[in-house]
């Protein structure tokens, strides 16, 4: 089995607009989905992310608020996995909650060190 990181772009302001209990709901999808992961032995952790941080260049010498991007380009988390294959880690993140409100999901492989 190979590991896969999942980097999960966007949806983040259209589940900002949902009520309480819609949110509550779509949260509910993520548990769900992460712990069916988690019980299959593919899921190996993952975290959400604030939205705010710090993007540092030039060595350290430069560190600037941010990311400040589109809606759809921020990054709002990520997931580690097991699986075969990309392909196989393709079908994992279908299951992905994030697909309601038009996020997308980053499949790449990662490289053992």
């Amino acid at each position: 089995m190979k590991e896969y990181l999942f980097v999960f772009r966007g949806g983040r302001d259209q589940v900002a607009e949902e009520s309480p209990e819609q949110m509550q709901i779509h949260m509910q999808k993520w548990s769900v989905w992460m712990e069916g992961l988690a019980k299959e032995g593919k899921l190996i952790g993952g975290q959400p992310l604030q939205k705010e941080g710090k993007v540092v260049a030039k060595g350290g010498k430069m560190i600037t608020d941010g990311p400040f991007t589109e809606g759809k380009e921020v990054v709002g988390g990520y997931l580690i996995v097991k699986a075969k294959d990309i392909d196989g880690a393709v079908e994992i993140s279908k299951g992905c909650p994030i697909y309601e409100f038009d996020g997308t999901t980053e499949v790449r492989e990662l490289i053992p060190m």
